[in-house]
Parts: C-alpha cells; sequence; structure tokens
C-alpha cells in the first residue's frame, strides 16, 4: 500500500476472501443500518453515489441528543461500488455544525473537509464520589469511527477493498 492509499485511509480485504458480487457488497452495507444507531445508511443516487450514509441529524429523534452532544462536525461518507476493480470508492466529507434558535437545533454551516478524519464528542458529569473528592464520569461519548468501522468492516468481509478518496472523482 503506497503513502498515498495510506492517506486516503484505504484499507485491502485478508487474503484468501473469496469477493462477493457487487449486490452482496450493497446488501451488506445496507445491513449496518440499525433503528438505534445515530446514522443511516441510504441510497445515494441523489449525490451521485451509489450508497450514502450520514448522522441523523435531521430527524427530531437524534436533534437533541446531537445538539445536547455539542457536535461540531457533521460526517457524511458517500460511497461507489465498482465491480471491475472489486472495491468501494468511497469520499468522506465533513462539515462545520453550528446551533440556532431556542430550543437550539443543529444547522450546517459552509465549512467543508473532504477525506478520513476524526470527530470525537464526549460530555462528562462531575460530582463529588464516594471518597468525597470530584470525580469526572463520562455520559456521552460519540464518535465519527462509531459511521466508518462498521462499513469498512463490511466491505473488507465481503473481500473487497475500501479505497478512499480525496482528489479524485468518486
Amino acid at each position: 500500500m503506497g503513502l498515498f492509499d495510506k492517506l486516503a485511509g484505504t484499507k485491502h480485504p485478508d487474503d484468501g476472501l473469496v469477493p462477493r458480487s457487487a449486490e452482496e457488497v450493497r446488501t451488506a452495507l445496507l445491513g449496518v443500518n440499525r433503528p438505534d444507531a445515530p446514522y443511516v445508511i441510504r441510497d445515494g443516487a441523489a449525490e451521485d453515489a451509489d450508497l450514502v450514509a450520514e448522522w441523523r441529524l435531521a430527524e427530531p429523534v437524534w436533534q437533541g441528543i446531537f445538539v445536547d452532544s455539542q457536535l461540531s462536525r457533521a460526517v457524511r461518507i458517500r460511497m461507489r461500488l465498482v465491480p471491475e476493480g472489486r472495491e468501494v470508492r468511497v469520499l468522506e466529507e465533513g462539515r462545520e455544525v453550528t446551533r440556532v434558535g431556542n430550543p437550539p437545533q443543529l444547522k450546517i454551516s459552509g465549512a467543508y473537509s473532504r477525506g478520513p478524519d476524526r470527530t470525537v464528542s464526549t460530555r462528562y458529569t462531575v460530582k463529588r464520589g464516594e471518597s468525597g473528592g470530584l470525580e469526572a464520569t463520562e455520559t456521552f461519548r460519540f464518535d465519527s469511527s462509531e459511521l466508518r468501522n462498521p462499513l469498512q468492516n463490511a466491505v473488507l468481509k465481503s473481500g473487497w477493498t475500501w479505497r478512499g478518496v480525496i482528489f479524485r472523482k468518486l
């Protein structure tokens, strides 16, 4: 693997895996969806991709959780299945998120980035412990790898390459 592949986040499957069909890979990626997950994987035809994975920022059930988490970046992963090369070309996009209004809601701002990035939002509660000293307890954790890793694993277990794209066309 070259330096550029490493920077772009490209991962190759283990040797000896029999590559599955494009439809099986698509099904595996859509199978990552869970109703209790803070992200959704959906058809991406409207965004010039085969599939798109993104945080559920617009869904009312998740709005409060994202606002409370102090989330500062929204991540979207556009994917194109390339059966000839047995690879999924992946463009990770990040946008800054701001809070507006009362009650606050999230709004995507103009700041944009391409390529793999890791965003972690955590919330701690500080209280007195049994010993009488202050203790910090993590009460919320939000990590962008929670979106990327299950998708990447589904692709690699299907015998396909996860090919990160930064400068090239998806």
